[in-house]
């Protein structure tokens, strides 16, 4: 079971959700499988990737995302799909990463857990 989560947060994250795309975590894998082009990045905190993360996910917390993502990732056209525990902070990230001009920015659904509960490939 997910965490709880405040009244206050959930009231920002369904904010974020009426500006921001989702994909599922089957439409993630899809695209893992057909070895699409685009920039898969982990929002989660630094303990939760070093536990284990999606193939080819790279690490950009929520807490420095906005900060360091146009060293990372310079190309505001580029795809970008963001995933946290559960779709949570991903949409907040997904969100801001908009609000700085990025242009292709998905918010995987369901986040680690959904793609841990279907049983998909996984490093780490």
């Amino acid at each position: 079971m997910g965490k709880q989560h405040s009244p206050g947060f959930l009231k920002i994250v369904d904010d974020a959700k009426t500006r921001i795309r989702e994909l599922s975590i089957d439409d993630v894998k899809h695209k893992l499988g057909q070895g699409e082009s685009f920039f898969l990045v982990d929002v989660r905190e630094a303990h939760e990737f070093s536990a284990g993360r999606l193939p080819r996910a790279i690490h950009l917390s929520k807490g420095v995302i906005e900060r360091d993502v146009e060293e990372v990732i310079p190309d505001h056209g580029a795809e970008i799909v963001c995933y946290c525990g559960g779709g949570f902070r991903s949409a907040l990230a997904a969100d801001n990463l908009q609000k700085m001009g990025y242009t292709n920015v998905y918010s995987m659904d369901g986040g680690w857990r959904g793609w841990t509960e279907a049983e998909y490939p996984i490093d780490g």
